[in-house]
């Protein structure tokens, strides 16, 4: 494919991306396939000869889309939103046009400088305390993850080598591997998996914390569980609080928690993956206080501030931290200014080495929904919410489960787990809305997630009346099964 070529064909990727996203609705939201289905319709090796576009092209709707679950579609209400919008689905076009590979300043200055700058007005948006920032002489400073999980394992990770330095700067007789072995971390009973998976990477003990009835931890939770392990000759040394839990969008209670941390010399990471989106509101701005005492803060963009898949957005007072655990300089990636301020040395703030110029499709979003346009839709998420709230609550088969703060509704039908589950299979089979659950205090819980950037009220009353409709025949053939009985 020569430029002209390219030039043709890109026009017509672009139109039928743009038909894509304006009729999914038209769309079954989740396919039916199973799995395995994919390989029966494609060649078992790749063609020896060149195939054509139009070849390529024909073949989207035939063998791809058929397998996809359409995560942007107004219907799709499971997880959390899967961010995407025009100007990001630009930018990303030309951050692979542009095709660099930013592994340190020199590789490409502008992808280093605009992350830099981006990290800077987004933690300004979400009002971060100064220290947070880099600015141009600060000793914080923002990053651009892949991943809220890479987000954790990095500060984990961090925290990990600050405390080993810091226990054999005191106790010199003790090895790294004795240290190792007392190392403790914490989260809430509440937190994502991935928490937990880095402590499993990190090698490290990693203990639950329990929530309460909000399903929140609070500060007496954590000290209980501090004392219990430091009297044990354990070393606690991170505590990951999470602002918008996964399964039911709690808070941890972070003017409890920091100031335990801070006196205990343990690393607080925030994880507010889905709900740090919601901070640049003004009235939502009250659930991140506290992040003053935390070390590390991450939320996703690419959930839900409009800026595609991958985008997770990371800050840390000291960036000295992170570079302290990953700083490795071989000949090859030196580079005459490399002493020119480490805020720019990005390569030591991640697991990978190389990066995408993924802060093009930040500025594009930031520049051109602005500041005023993302807190609308921001706002406008959480009404739909509230809105499914209202409905489930004016029928009396149903309760609410946790508290609805924003984009998420935890809600299921008074019984059984059995008959939830039931109910979920109901809905999921029918694919005319996607759904998925959680568990909350034993019970079996389905999760309302308003997800699509197109979502609008009438999709919220279809799928309200279509789970209505579900339940009413599920309830009526089990109590004719009961009955039976």
């Amino acid at each position: 494919m020569d430029a002209a070529e390219f030039r043709k064909r890109g026009k017509e990727m672009v139109d039928y991306v743009a038909d894509y996203l304006e009729k999914i609705e038209k769309r079954q939201v989740f396919p039916d396939v199973e799995p395995g289905y994919l390989r029966p319709l494609i060649a078992d090796c790749a063609p020896q000869d060149p195939e054509s576009f139009d070849d390529v092209f024909k073949d989207i709707e035939k063998i791809i889309m058929p397998g996809v679950t359409h995560w942007h579609s107004p219907y799709f209400f499971a997880y959390f939103p899967a961010a995407s919008s025009f100007p990001a689905l630009l930018a990303d076009m030309l951050c692979g046009g542009i095709g660099c590979v930013g592994f340190s300043w020199a590789a490409s200055p502008v992808c280093t400088e605009l992350e830099t700058v981006m990290l800077d007005w987004l933690g300004k948006m979400v009002n971060l305390p100064e220290e947070f920032l880099a600015g141009k002489d600060g000793q914080g400073g923002g990053v651009i993850q892949g991943s809220a999980s890479e987000a954790t394992l990095i500060a984990l990770l961090a925290a990990r080598t600050r405390t080993i330095r810091q226990v054999q700067s005191e106790n010199p007789e003790l090895t790294e591997a004795e240290i190792m072995g007392r190392l403790v971390a914490y989260a809430s009973d509440q937190a994502h998996s991935s928490v937990e998976r880095a402590g499993l990477i990190g090698a490290v003990k990693i203990k639950n914390v329990p929530s309460d009835d909000t399903f929140s931890v609070c500060g007496s939770a954590l000290k209980k569980v501090l004392d219990e392990d430091k009297a044990a000759g354990l070393i606690p040394f991170f505590f990951c609080a999470t602002l918008g839990t996964t399964s039911c969008c709690s808070f941890d209670k972070l003017l409890e928690l920091g100031p335990i941390c801070n006196k205990e010399n343990i690393w607080m990471h925030i994880d507010a993956a889905y709900a740090g989106s919601a901070f640049i509101c003004p009235e939502f701005r009250h659930l991140l206080n506290g992040v003053e005492f935390a070390d590390s803060f991450n939320f996703n963009p690419h959930k839900w501030l409009l800026v595609n898949f991958d985008c997770s957005a990371m800050w840390v007072k000291k960036r000295s931290d992170l570079i302290g655990a990953f700083k490795l300089e071989p000949l090859y990636l030196q580079h005459h200014h490399q002493e020119s301020g480490s805020s720019l040395w990005l390569q030591h703030w991640q697991i990978p080495l190389g990066r995408r110029f993924r802060s093009l499709k930040l500025w594009f979003v930031l520049r051109m929904y602005g500041v005023k346009g993302l807190q609308e839709h921001i706002r406008k998420h959480v009404r739909l919410s509230h809105q499914f709230e209202h409905l489930v609550l004016q029928d009396e088969r149903f309760e609410i489960c946790a508290e609805v703060v924003l984009g998420l509704v935890c809600f299921r039908l008074k019984g059984s787990n059995e008959l939830n589950k039931a109910l979920l299979k109901s809905i999921n089979d029918a694919k005319k809305i996607h759904l998925v659950p959680c568990h909350l205090q034993e019970k079996f819980v389905l999760r309302f997630a308003i997800c699509s950037r197109t979502v609008e009220s009438t999709h919220v009353k279809f799928a309200w009346q279509h789970i209505s409709q579900l339940a009413t025949d599920l309830l009526k053939t089990w109590e004719q099964n009961h009955q039976q009985q």
